[in-house]
Parts: C-alpha cells; structure tokens; sequence
C-alpha cells in the first residue's frame, strides 16, 4: 500500500500546468455524483445528470446559490466533500497560474524569454549611462517598441526592468539564438554598440546575415573600418562611437548621419555659413529673409541669434532684430556688399 501512494503520489508531481487541478476536479466530480446518487433518494433532483453538474459547480467554488441542496446527512457530507475538492482544485490551479507568471517574468527579467514584437529598434550591446541616454532619445517620438540586447557577462538581468517600454535579451549578440529571440528579422532597425570595433563588425554580419533589408546603424570608434562593412552590405550606416546624439539621430531619420558628415565636410558643394543681418532685413520676419535668401542666393536660413540667444529654425513669424546673425547654407560665402545691395531692392 506505502508503494502505492508514493507511486500515486510521484505521478501527481509529473502532472504540468493544468492538469493536476483537471484531474482533482474530475475525481471530485465523479467519486461524489456517484456518492450523492447512493444517498440520496430515489428520483431525487440534486442526483440527476441535468442538475448536479450545476451543483457541483457553485458548492466546488464556494459560492452555494441554495436552488439546489441535498436533503440527508450522508448527502451534505457528500457536499461538504465537493466543497473541500473544490477549494483543493482552486488552490492548486492558482498556485500553478502564480508560478507561471513568476517564471515567465523570470525570463524576460533575465532576458530568456521569446519575444513578441514587430516593427521595433534593437540595441545590440550595453554600456552603462550611455544606452540610457540612447533610450531616453528614442523613445521622445514613442514610435516603435525598443528592444535592449546585452551580453551574458555584461549584465544577469534587465538593466532597465524600471521602463516597462523597454525588452531585454541576454545572450550572444553574435548567435541566431539571440537574433531570433529579439525578432531581428522583424525589426525596424537596428543599433550596433559593440564593446569594440571587431565585436561591433561581428554583431552586424550576425544582423545582416538575419535581415540585410534592415537599416543598421553601427557604431565605430575608427570609421575606416567601416570599408570592411561595406564590402557585405553598403547600406549599414557607420557612426562615430563617440556621437550618441548622431545614433539615434540616424536610427530615427535614416541618412541623416551623411547629411551631417557632408555639411561639416563640405564635399557637396554646401556649406554653413553666418553673417550679420543686413541692415535692410533688420526688423522683418525670419519668414522673409528665409524667402529672400532663397530666391536671391539658393541659399537656405537654418537659424538667428540674437540678443535672446541661438534660434534654430524659429517660427516663420518671428522677427529678425537689428544687430542679429543669420546663419545659411549656400554652395559658397554670400558677399555681404551684394547682401545689403540685393535688400535694398
């Protein structure tokens, strides 16, 4: 008999999930309909198919709506009984669900857990501060979901468990395992801050290898390296590692990054140029002079400082005051004779 119960018992243990609360419920069930057609009288009710599985249900959950009772002692035994097996059956299936979602946020806490998600950023690669101050940037316009990848050896669990926006995958950011789990495949793009320049190489051939469609952004501390990128995909954006802001300036806007490196080059034929407003503009709208340089000189006004400070791109109708500085692009210094000369008119 002692080998039976620990047998039963062992096999009670093997029963995942839902099953061990099915299997009290049906035993309760059964073993007490049978019970309660014993004791009860003949044509009784309570006993009949139709009416005890209502029974069973509001006795097991405690509830007792009294439509329906058994009318001897041995049948409100039976009923006490259905009580007993069903708060068994309850508790067993709450602790089960506890469990579950204690696992699963486990998971997603150590960052082991298969995501869900489309149309997201990726990050793959964390440094303290740094990434913070990435997340914080990208999440201004909320568009997309953020997904946080770091190494095992970096961190054991989620950095930024306090931004609920913000999944977590630990791993090697290198393997298809870390790829799938991140849903790479279906990002929207995807940030490369390796530890180093050899790591940050690996982890975008790992990227492109998943999805070469997506707009990856690598960040490099020597940018000549990113010659070695282009020969496996043109399209992956180098960045200097040490210009964060440009990060995620580039994930956001893509081609924003060489827009950038070409003005403060000037190997577009365009450059950023200042100039003391010409005594003719002085008190007329930012809209105005943005026009008139336009249609004058195909240069284009970006901003105004004056005695409150640098405006850049400021309302259409904010006045330019005497004594300001305007700052343009053109293809080459604008002569500030022909400036004042071309106000006048």
């Amino acid at each position: 008999m002692p080998i039976l119960l620990q047998r039963f018992w062992t096999l009670l243990n093997r029963l995942h999930g839902w099953r061990l609360p099915l299997l009290v419920a049906a035993v309760v069930f059964g073993t007490s309909w049978l019970a309660m057609w014993l004791v009860e009288p003949a044509g009784s009710e309570i006993a009949s198919p139709g009416t005890y599985w209502w029974y069973f249900l509001v006795t097991a959950a405690t509830v007792g709506y009294g439509d329906v009772y058994p009318s001897t002692p041995a049948g409100r035994v039976v009923g006490g009984y259905v009580i007993v097996g069903g708060i068994v059956t309850l508790t067993i299936l709450f602790t089960r669900l506890a469990s579950y979602l204690e696992t699963v946020r486990g998971k997603r806490v150590k960052g082991l857990a298969q995501l869900d998600v489309g149309g997201h950023v990726v990050i793959l690669g964390y440094v303290p501060r740094r990434t913070e101050r990435m997340v914080d940037e990208l999440s201004v316009e909320a568009e997309h979901p953020l997904v946080l990848c770091a190494w095992d050896d970096d961190v054991a669990d989620d950095p930024m468990v306090q931004r609920p926006e913000v999944s977590f995958v630990r791993g090697d950011l290198t393997s298809r395992d870390v790829m799938t789990r991140a849903c790479v495949a279906a990002a929207e793009a995807v940030i490369v801050d390796g530890r180093d320049d050899n790591e940050s190489l690996a982890i975008a051939l790992a990227v492109d290898h998943a999805n070469p469609d997506l707009h990856i952004v690598v960040a490099l501390r020597d940018m000549e390296r990113r010659e070695q990128l282009h020969f496996v995909n043109p399209a992956i954006q180098c960045v200097q590692w040490a210009m964060p802001n440009l990060i995620t300036d580039e994930t956001l806007d893509p081609g924003i990054a060489q827009v950038y490196t070409d003005l403060m080059s000037g190997r577009t034929g365009g450059n950023t140029y200042s100039v003391p407003v010409p005594a003719p503009l002085a008190g007329r709208s930012f809209g105005e002079c943005q026009t008139w340089f336009g249609e004058r000189f195909g240069a284009t006004l970006i901003a105004v400082r004056g005695s409150g400070g640098l405006a850049v791109s400021p309302g259409w109708g904010s006045p330019v005051e005497d004594g300001a500085t305007l700052y343009y692009l053109a293809r080459q210094r604008l002569d500030r004779a022909e400036l004042t000369r071309g106000a006048r008119r």
